[in-house]
């Protein structure tokens, strides 16, 4: 009878004490997407600390970066499979800001324009770079979190229009009677006069319908494969700058393609060869005519066109440099920069990949501070230049490849800790907030009838946490059972010998 009610006793404090714990993991949500996704470039930019179990501003792991804004499930893994949308980042991803990103043993969060920032590591803090360059499996809507359907959205000093549960991007929509243009980020041409107007049922196109206008369209992107009398207006005032010495025939070749790129880099704007937005710069009274240094000669066909404008870099070296290159960029022309660092054993055999992250710009600061150059951590003119000299000096301790690569692509979710605490990434460095489109990489998604073991940053926390609490709770119990137990049979004992 006493064992009995020993054992009832514990079960209902350690019931308790579950109830309460648990309370705590999964709390009511709140919050914006575009507030989420303020709250994680804020994190970055204030350089917030990577705390193992931290949810607090300032100092959090990577499901507390989202936890700490929204409150909701403190696990990744609930945050992740608790949501009634999510996607596989294989397909591409949604152009939603605030997004969740999650990859065994690991969220994040998407900030828009193909960029995304999660707290990686005490080593690392909190990082900023290209949402397809961390092997992220799958994006979600974070459970709770409100996200916008249709209508303005301002988020980051830009304005955004929402159509159907997504911003717009690469194209044109008349909205409260006005013609707004939005380039591949999504950023509007101008900030809305009146944030309540909706778009005209006229022109509801989407992006795809837009890059498909013929000579009758008045509004949309032009790019590579559009003809009309708009590309004809935009042949003949790139000429009149001096960037296409091609035929004015209306046709979007390649040639109109590397003329309007070069506009793009006059302009310091992101070089896509899609003349969306941008074009009311081209037309502009301020638009910039093309240095005769640097000036392409006449050529005959679009062909020839497109392949002078290639090579020019090369025959002036001296002049604007084409190669610079910052964290997030995505090009084919990083790989002979990353060939050279790893030539001068700053980065390890296999990473000359073309894309600029963490391991990139970790070599690049150290060529920098090993040859005396000013540490920007980006390719820039000088860093260039010194590195393809036959001054740049080696480094003094040669990087070597990882012993055992992290395996990016899987098609079980590991369910051991072990797995999920690997390591998965390096040393976190500035970026600036410019959005740009990159091109998607198929990454193989994660079965979703299988949750993965807690996450690593959280679950640990939370089971420590309520064991800890359970072991209190039952040596109290024991305790105050074994003081009344005695009691009693002291007063027994006593009344038996009187």
């Amino acid at each position: 009878m006493k064992i009995k009610k020993i054992i009832s006793v514990v079960l209902v404090a350690a019931l308790i004490a579950s109830v309460a714990v648990m309370g705590t993991i999964s709390s009511s949500a709140s919050g914006t997407g575009t507030g989420l996704a303020e709250w994680a470039l804020n994190a970055y930019y204030s350089n917030w600390s990577y705390v193992y179990g931290g949810s607090e501003p300032g100092a959090v792991d990577c499901s507390g970066l989202i936890y700490s804004y929204a409150g909701g499930y403190r696990c990744g893994d609930d945050q992740t499979f608790n949501a009634s949308y999510r996607g596989y980042l294989s397909d591409g991803i949604p152009n939603i800001h605030g997004l969740g990103l999650y990859k065994p043993g690991h969220v994040g969060v998407y900030v828009g324009g193909g960029m995304a920032v999660d707290a990686r590591g005490s080593d690392y803090g909190v990082c900023y770079e290209s949402v397809y360059s961390h092997g992220w499996t799958q994006y979600f809507k974070v459970p709770g979190v409100s996200y916008p359907t249709t209508g303005w959205v301002e988020f980051s000093g830009n304005s955004y229009y929402y159509e159907n549960g997504e911003y717009l991007a690469d194209t044109s929509r008349e909205i409260g009677g006005e013609t707004y243009y939005f380039d591949s980020n999504g950023i509007s041409n101008s900030t809305p006069s009146d944030t309540s107007a909706t778009a005209s049922n006229s022109s509801q196109s989407s992006s795809s319908e837009s890059r498909d206008n013929d000579d009758n369209s008045s509004t949309g992107s032009l790019r590579l494969g559009s003809h009309g009398e708009r590309v004809e207006a935009l042949q003949e005032r790139l000429a009149e700058l001096g960037y296409y010495n091609g035929p004015i025939d209306g046709d979007f070749g390649t040639g109109t393609e590397a003329a309007f790129k070069l506009f793009q880099r006059a302009m310091g704007l992101t070089e896509d060869g899609i003349a969306g937005s941008d074009a009311d710069l081209l037309f502009s009274e301020d638009a910039p005519y093309y240095q005769a240094e640097t000036k392409i000669e006449k050529h005959n066909s679009d062909e020839e066109l497109a392949e002078s404008a290639a090579e020019e870099p090369a025959e002036e070296p001296e002049e604007e440099l084409a190669t610079t290159f910052k964290m997030g960029d995505y090009t084919n022309d990083l790989v002979p920069v990353q060939e050279r660092l790893i030539e001068l054993s700053y980065l390890p055999e296999g990473e000359a990949d073309g894309s600029f992250g963490e391991k990139t710009a970790q070599a690049v600061n150290l060529f920098q501070d090993v040859n005396e150059i000013e540490k920007t951590g980006e390719i820039d003119e000088n860093t260039y230049e010194v590195l393809f000299s036959d001054d740049a000096i080696e480094n003094p301790n040669p990087v070597e490849a990882a012993t055992e690569a992290p395996t990016e692509a899987v098609t079980e979710v590991p369910t051991t800790a072990a797995a999920l605490l690997a390591p998965t990434s390096a040393p976190n460095t500035e970026a600036q907030v410019k959005a740009s489109q990159l091109s998607n990489k198929a990454l193989i998604g994660v079965t979703d009838t299988t949750q993965a073991a807690r996450g690593a940053s959280s679950a640990n926390f939370e089971f420590i946490l309520w064991l800890a609490i359970m072991i209190v709770v039952m040596l109290i119990t024991f305790a105050i059972v074994y003081a009344v137990e005695k009691r009693k049979n002291r007063g027994y004992v006593g009344t038996r010998y009187q």
